[in-house]
Parts: structure tokens; C-alpha cells; sequence
């Protein structure tokens, strides 16, 4: 199993992974092109291809959309993201997909509204993507200018590859992580989601 692999071996299954899902592949090619600045495609679209391939379905399946992140700490504005969307929109015609482009510089001006908890800024793409519900979601990769894979797991890729959610209880509530879990089994019902982690002193 590839969640046994030295890590080194795990990176190029993933990439094998990857590269089974051919929209996927276009987007990452697409995005390096828009040139943004510290971008990662990341969350669903990357461990969901690889619960795909992992269980024998087709590497689209359940995918519901493909997010771009990207960190411009210089313009703060819904006017500067909106641009990038915008060029986003015209590289992407064509793709059998939604790619969500987002400005990870400006989430703490809207997270709070959305999701009912504060979020302190956050100084790169990689603090954004450490603040996923689940661990195993805190996934990202890039292609560089000299087409090399940049690939970002700060808690490895061991449960992506053995379809374990593990909780992240860093910044999404409890209520977050256990709705997207309970949407992914639907689909994927050969995870092993771990409970949300009870405080101490609660039983």
C-alpha cells in the first residue's frame, strides 16, 4: 500500500495518482500559467483523486470542485481577488469544472461571517492549508516555473493514501469537520473518519 512507502516513493504515487485524473492534470497546468503568487491547488480535488483511484472509480468521481489558492498580502481588496477570478474564468473555459480561485491573504475579513469563529490572518498559502477541518485535506501542489512538482503535506500523506480522516481541530469547528465527513462517506464509504476530538473534563 502507498501509505506504507518511504515518503520520497509516496510523492511519486501521489503524482501517479494525480495524473489519473485528467482534468486535474489541465488545471495544474492552466494555473501555473496565471502565474500567481505562492499558489497551491489543494483540498478535495487532490485526495478525493486519490480515494478515486485508491477504490477503482473513475478519477472524477465526487469531485465537486477544484481549488486554487494563492497569497497577495499587497492588495487586500475583493477588487484585486475578483481580477484573479476573473483570469482565472478565461483560463479555465473549456474545463469540465469549477476551479475556485481564492486570495488566502484576505480569508480573516470573511471567515468569522461564514463560519461563526474568528480567523487571525494567515501569512502564506501553507498557514491556510494547515488550517484545514482534516488533517488529511492539508494537501497542496503546484507546478513550478521549471516544471518540477512542489508538493506541500505537513502531516504527511500516510492517511491520504489509506482513506483515513483524521480531525484538525485548529480553526474549523467541530460542525464543519463532521458535515464534510459525513458528505464524503456518501460517496467514498470505505473511509475511516475519526471523531472529532472530546475537551478534557467532558467525558
Amino acid at each position: 500500500m502507498p501509505g506504507r512507502l518511504p515518503l520520497d516513493q509516496q510523492i511519486d504515487a501521489l503524482r501517479s495518482a494525480l495524473l489519473q485524473n485528467e482534468v486535474l492534470a489541465d488545471v495544474l497546468t492552466r494555473a501555473a500559467a496565471l502565474r500567481l503568487p505562492d499558489w497551491y491547488l489543494t483540498a478535495g480535488c487532490l485526495f478525493q483523486t486519490v480515494w478515486n483511484v485508491a477504490t477503482g472509480r473513475p478519477a472524477t468521481s465526487g469531485i465537486k470542485d477544484y481549488d486554487l489558492f494563492y497569497f497577495d498580502a499587497t492588495d487586500l481588496s475583493w477588487e484585486a481577488e475578483d481580477a484573479a477570478i476573473a483570469a482565472g474564468r478565461t483560463a479555465f473555459a473549456g474545463l469540465p469544472a469549477e476551479v475556485e480561485i481564492r486570495n488566502e491573504a484576505r480569508v480573516h475579513l470573511w471567515y468569522e461571517e461564514k463560519f461563526g469563529v474568528p480567523c487571525p490572518p494567515h501569512r502564506s498559502t501553507e498557514a491556510a492549508i494547515d488550517c484545514f477541518a482534516a488533517t488529511t485535506c492539508c494537501l497542496g501542489v503546484r507546478l513550478e516555473p521549471d516544471g518540477r512538482w512542489r508538493v506541500y503535506a505537513p502531516h504527511g500523506l500516510s492517511d491520504v493514501f489509506d482513506l483515513v480522516v483524521r480531525p484538525n481541530p485548529v480553526l474549523a469547528p467541530r460542525e464543519v469537520y463532521e458535515t464534510k465527513t459525513a458528505r464524503w462517506r456518501e460517496t467514498w464509504p470505505e473511509l475511516t473518519v475519526l471523531p472529532w476530538p472530546t475537551p478534557t473534563g467532558t467525558g
